[in-house]
């Protein structure tokens, strides 16, 4: 999906709703795990992550553009859990073509590993972007950018309270970690195909990093389960394009644990949606 797609399916749905589908079997309801394991006794994950997602994904679908599954809860179950993952990418290609759907593998490497890593998610899963860890250079990166069509979102400024070990020290200028990432990978790739990530939680801090980069889009973890503020986002980060994906995870798919768990991911993620709505409204972007 190219910038231009992302932005008509942005004004359609009045969203920049990104739903992360970080599925882990001691979360998930109850009624899931009994219902698998009815069918499949010990060997159930496969098929209770593959349900959970697919009703989460079919409750949510009228209120997001996008999907973020994240690699590590889905590796941590080997075979069964990557079994999981392909099938739900498979299930979104086929019933919600229109979404956007980003990998959060945070890959990363010497080139000829990163052009591995590029060719398993953009040829063999074929998403549509690959969350990439840029702290090893312009090598690491380039492999991820030869794909028409597809995005690298990197690393820039997290949402975790760690971020702040590494990410806001400064060199002897004055210029801080994330600064020196944001203007060094601007020779790397451009709008059209590299997205950042910049954790809700970090506020009035968008205003800096919008000085850098203006026009790129922005992937936002942190609302909901982890305090961050959409209003606070917008203030800071919107574009005339909007030029943002926020992320909700937990606060969505695990809203509820009980049998209505998909009715009550599907109200919280039209309850983003509608102040979704209202920040775009204000910027005249519908």
């Amino acid at each position: 999906m190219d910038r231009k797609e992302l932005i008509q399916q942005i004004k359609e749905k009045q969203s920049f709703l990104c739903v992360g589908l970080d599925t882990d079997i001691n979360k998930i309801p109850q009624c899931i795990i009994d219902e698998a394991k009815s069918h499949d006794g010990e060997d159930y994950i496969f098929r209770a992550l593959c349900e959970f997602n697919a009703l989460i994904i079919d409750a949510t679908a009228p209120y997001c553009v996008a999907y973020k599954p994240n690699l590590a809860f889905y590796e941590a179950y080997g075979v069964d859990g990557l079994m999981a993952f392909e099938a739900t990418i498979d299930y979104l290609k086929e019933e919600y073509p229109d979404h956007f759907i980003i990998a959060d593998a945070k890959r990363g490497d010497i080139g000829n590993t990163s052009k591995m890593y590029a060719k398993t998610f953009f040829e063999t899963y074929d998403v549509d972007a690959l969350t990439v860890a840029p702290y090893m250079g312009e090598d690491s990166v380039t492999p991820f950018l030869g794909y028409d069509g597809k995005w690298v979102i990197l690393l820039a400024l997290t949402s975790n309270k760690g971020s702040h070990d590494f990410q806001l020290t400064e060199d002897a200028q004055g210029e801080r970690l994330f600064e020196k990432v944001l203007k060094t990978s601007q020779q790397w790739g451009n709008e059209e195909n590299m997205m950042y990530v910049v954790g809700a939680t970090q506020g009035q801090m968008f205003e800096d990093i919008r000085k850098i980069v203006p026009n790129h889009f922005l992937l936002v973890p942190g609302v909901g389960a982890q305090g961050g503020s959409l209003q606070e986002v917008c203030k800071y980060g919107i574009t005339k394009d909007c030029g943002l994906l926020v992320n909700s995870s937990r606060g969505i798919i695990y809203a509820s644990n009980g049998e209505d768990f998909a009715e009550v991911a599907a109200q919280k993620a039209k309850d983003l949606q509608i102040e979704m709505a209202t920040e775009l409204a204000k910027i005249g972007f519908i």
